[in-house]
Order: structure tokens, then C-alpha cells, then sequence
């Protein structure tokens, strides 16, 4: 999703949760996966691949200049003819420790043994930040949740544009000082989409 579609979904729930519970959500993606260089694996639950999110967290890794934004997918089923960047398992989570960062993203309740293998990485000293629908075991286990619940009044995969974009844009100014293009795009973007100034 461009800066420009972004900037009109956040002006259309503008007043609501969603733009700064997404902003905070994204703060603390950033803030685990930037001082560790990287180590951010993105997993979803059998049923729900989170690709999209991938993807758009990939294109956020290069437009911010943010590359530890770029997750590993973790997939439930690997195919032997799979890609290298689609073909890392399940048993990648059984190698996280400390220095890792593991994004579940759930829409439904993840299956036990889902849940051990993040409770197991937690353990080793994995953080774990829970993109999810209010599963309440799952969110125990992680450090850092962001739940979209069924009457949230938006959905799951709405609440994935407004983190990816937020963890690219919120990114400390470069050593010069000057704001990136794409912050710069954004904010035109929120004025030329602002209703105009009442007139008395």
C-alpha cells in the first residue's frame, strides 16, 4: 500500500484507536528488531499466512533505509521446489534466542503446539510481539500485543497496512537532519486529503 493510500486510510479512522495503537505497536517492532541488527520472523497460524504483511514490512526494510524491518516468513507446510525465502519452517522458531524477535500474527487461536514452540522461544529469550484476534493464551505470552477483535469495527488485514507503514516512517532522521521523501510524500498527502479550514 503507497504513502498516499495510507495517509487516506488513517484520515478515514481518524478519532479512533487504530492510528496510534498501530503507531505504538510498530514503535516496539522497531525498537526490538533495530538494536539486534535484524532477527524478525513473521508467522502466522496454520490456517492464516501472514505473506502480505511480508511483503509490505520488505518494501518498508527498503524505503526506510531500515533493512532489520525485513522478516524471515515462517510457514507451517515448506514445499522441497520452494524458494529459498518461502521455504524456512517451523523448526526455524526452535533456534530463536535472545536477539530474536518473533511477530505472530493470529487471527484465530493458534494450535498448542504453535503455541509451545512460541512459548519456547520466549524462554530462550526471544521477544514476542502478537498481531491477533484476542486469543488470550497467545497474548500472555507476548511481550507486546496488538488485538483486532471481531467487533473492532476495522479487520486484521487494515490494521497490518497501518503497523508495516508505521514501522518505516517512525525511524530516527537521518545524520543530516532532512526528513525522508516518503515521510515528506505522506504528510503532502494528509494535507491534500484534509478537509478544507472552516471559514467564519
Amino acid at each position: 500500500m503507497d504513502a498516499v493510500r495510507v495517509a487516506l486510510l488513517r484520515e478515514v479512522l481518524a478519532g479512533t484507536e487504530w492510528p496510534g495503537a498501530a503507531r505504538r505497536f510498530a514503535g516496539a517492532l522497531r525498537s526490538s528488531v533495530v538494536p539486534h541488527r535484524g532477527g524478525l520472523l513473521l508467522v502466522g497460524t496454520e490456517a492464516y499466512e501472514p505473506w502480505h504483511l511480508a511483503a509490505h514490512l520488505v518494501d518498508e526494510a527498503a524505503w526506510s533505509g531500515l533493512p532489520e524491518l525485513a522478516p524471515t516468513l515462517v510457514r507451517h507446510r515448506v514445499r522441497p521446489d520452494d524458494p529459498a525465502h518461502l521455504a524456512v519452517g517451523l523448526g526455524r522458531l526452535e533456534a530463536a534466542r535472545r536477539g530474536a524477535t518473533l511477530l505472530m500474527v493470529a487471527p484465530e487461536r493458534p494450535d498448542a503446539g504453535l503455541l509451545q514452540r512460541v512459548h519456547d522461544a520466549r524462554r530462550a529469550g526471544a521477544t514476542v510481539l502478537s498481531l491477533d484476534g484476542g486469543d488470550t493464551e497467545l497474548r500472555g505470552l507476548a511481550h507486546e500485543t496488538l488485538t483486532v477483535a471481531e467487533e473492532a469495527g476495522v479487520d486484521l488485514d487494515t490494521v497490518q497496512h497501518l503497523v508495516s507503514a508505521a514501522a518505516g516512517e517512525n525511524s530516527l532522521p537521518s545524520p543530516r537532519g532532512s526528513r525522508r521523501f516518503r515521510d515528506r510524500l505522506s504528510d503532502l498527502a494528509d494535507r491534500l486529503t484534509a478537509p478544507p479550514p472552516a471559514r467564519w
